[in-house]
């Protein structure tokens, strides 16, 4: 986010009262039910909502001028936006902050001394506005979309998120998470222009395809080519899994068998099992022509015909 003093148009020297009065003035101007034929007043308003949240509140400003906060405030430090400062001492601190806070702020407007429910009392009566006696509504939630690898959503990691305002986000990932599921970023939404705790960011994860192996739900599947002989003879044939390569033997006649691998699909979360993989054995020709081989299948369908489709 741009300098708040910049966003609302004050000198640094400019008095509480001061950045009150640009507030109002730039809260009025663009807020979106009195500019709904101009898409950039959604925006406007609230990144002057959000300037005033910093400098609104003495202590935040003072923190802000010492540049012990950011712009968004948020303490200046190594670890990734959007986790807290708590998101460096170890994956429960990080997760903590992923899950429940993110370092929003509730009610942060009120700690001011100014409401901004009181500019908008002549605008909004009667329209969904502020009760008397209720609490104050939140901000809007914002919705995201991130992609990620397959490897990330079945261990977990870190991925940057753009936010439609613009806003970078680097979120964690949980383990087992599947294409579809979604992350939701508490306080880390849109500043509610009544005083109210901030919206959430509801993230929608899916995940790249992969080079062989699929998604399906919780398991995965995988085409594994075989020689002829290994399909034939069966023997030792080694998998890839998200673990590693492992070793299965392929039983004899195996040629288009799947076989089950329990456990190495994505990995149990929330209750759910960890899926399975599925590796269906397909016969591969030889990469260079060969003489021989050719000779004994002409052989063969001279000699010994077959036919794999009499069934369908």
């Amino acid at each position: 986010m741009r300098d708040p003093y910049t966003i609302l148009g004050v000198s640094k020297s400019a008095s509480a009262d001061d950045i009150k009065k640009a507030y109002r003035r730039l809260a009025k101007k663009h807020h979106p039910d009195q500019n709904q034929s101009d898409p950039k007043a959604k925006e406007k308003f609230a990144e002057a909502s959000a300037a005033y949240e910093i400098l609104g509140d003495a202590d935040k400003r003072a923190k802000f001028d010492r540049g012990e906060i950011d712009a968004e405030g948020k303490p200046r430090h190594s670890g990734f936006e959007g986790f807290g400062a708590g998101a460096a001492g170890g994956p429960g601190d990080g997760w903590r902050h992923y899950e429940f806070d993110a370092g929003g702020q509730a009610g942060g407007f009120r700690r001011g001394g100014f409401d901004p429910s009181d500019i908008f009392s002549d605008l909004f009566a009667g329209r969904g506005g502020r009760r008397s006696g209720g609490p104050a509504p939140k901000g809007e939630d914002l919705a995201a979309s991130v992609s990620v690898s397959l490897l990330t959503a079945a261990k977990g990691g870190e991925a940057r998120v753009a936010l439609p305002t613009g806003r970078m986000l680097d979120v964690k990932v949980p383990p087992g998470i599947e294409s579809g599921k979604q992350i939701r970023l508490r306080g880390q939404g849109q500043p509610s222009p009544y005083g109210g705790a901030p919206g959430d960011v509801l993230i929608t994860v899916t995940i790249q395809p992969h080079p062989y192996l699929r998604v399906d739900g919780r398991d995965l599947r995988l085409d594994l080519p075989v020689t002829l002989y290994e399909a034939a003879l069966g023997g030792a044939v080694q998998v890839p899994t998200l673990e590693g390569a492992v070793e299965i033997t392929a039983p004899a006649n195996s040629a288009g068998r799947t076989l089950r691998l329990r456990g190495k699909g994505l990995p149990a979360v929330g209750g759910k099992p960890a899926g399975d993989l599925f590796v269906t054995l397909r016969p591969a020709l030889p990469e260079a022509p060969d003489p021989e081989f050719e000779a004994l299948m002409r052989k063969w369908q001279a000699e010994k015909p077959y036919n794999p489709r009499k069934g369908m």
